[in-house]
């Protein structure tokens, strides 16, 4: 008997530790457990009776998104109303996806849509590298398809370019006329409408992407050393591979983005 309760008690451990590496593993969950989950394997099995909405920016789907994905970011004023419009069409399954396991848009939008009486939605949270990785004749990198694996930059590409905001403000100050400061930020995020290179930046949204290449292409042009930042560190991922593209290798981001900088140093000066 008393081996038997000790092996419930141990099936019981095992179970909850399991269940805390799960919602450790995907920290979205923990915060809209009324979220319903589709897997990666699900999603891959059903991938044909299924809908599949993009909920980043522009930018970041047209550099690389799943295969049959539509583009609705979660961020736009009329994504309910895009939602609605689709569910009106189709009564499949649809599935909200973003980057990876600790971006938390595709759970915001899966809210959302829940919110606005849309039924039958779900968020494949593991994210577009995973599924790109996996089912790489499933996904597009910069409008090819199937895309090959090995072109995806790693963690340790984009670390390479990384500086500490304190380091990025101290080469962007010591560089002056030789550095080039972009703000890739859209609206919403530059509420305020200034930067933290008063006088030294520009300010070009991600979503103007002609605008962007322009800029980079004449900052190379220029021989100027590029230092990039986004809202909280997570875009510029995206733009590093029109910039490896470009073959323009002296730029730097952020660590962090402008939430970092604020975190970093306007808060320790106060």
């Amino acid at each position: 008997m008393t081996l038997f309760l000790n092996l419930i008690s141990l099936s019981m451990l095992l179970l909850t530790t399991s269940a805390h590496a799960t919602l450790g593993d995907f920290p979205g969950r923990q915060q809209f457990p009324e979220v319903k989950i589709y897997s990666k394997e699900r999603l891959n099995t059903n991938f044909n009776r299924v809908q599949v909405v993009d909920t980043r920016s522009k930018y970041e789907f047209e550099t690389i998104h799943i295969n049959n994905s539509v583009n609705i970011p979660v961020s736009s004023k009329d994504f309910a109303a895009r939602v609605k419009a689709i569910r009106s069409k189709t009564d499949k399954p649809i599935v909200f996806y973003c980057n990876g396991r600790s971006c938390f848009k595709s759970y915001q939008a899966t809210k959302t849509a829940m919110d606005n009486q849309i039924t039958n939605v779900f968020a494949y949270d593991a994210g577009m590298f995973e599924w790109a990785k996996s089912y790489p004749d499933k996904a597009s990198l910069l409008g090819h398809s199937p895309l090959n694996p090995q072109q995806l930059l790693s963690k340790k590409v984009l670390q390479s370019h990384l500086l500490s905001p304190k380091k990025f403000a101290a080469m962007v100050y010591k560089l002056g006329d030789k550095a080039r400061v972009l703000d890739i930020r859209d609206l919403a995020q530059r509420s305020n409408g200034i930067g933290y290179f008063v006088g030294m930046e520009y300010w070009i949204s991600l979503n103007n992407k002609n605008k962007v290449l322009t800029f980079l292409r004449q900052a190379a042009k220029d021989n100027k050393v590029l230092f990039i930042y986004d809202g909280v560190g997570k875009q510029v991922r995206w733009l590093q591979y029109t910039l490896e593209k470009e073959n323009i290798k002296n730029y730097y981001f952020m660590e962090e983005g402008a939430q970092g900088f604020y975190n970093n140093i306007i808060n320790v000066k106060r």
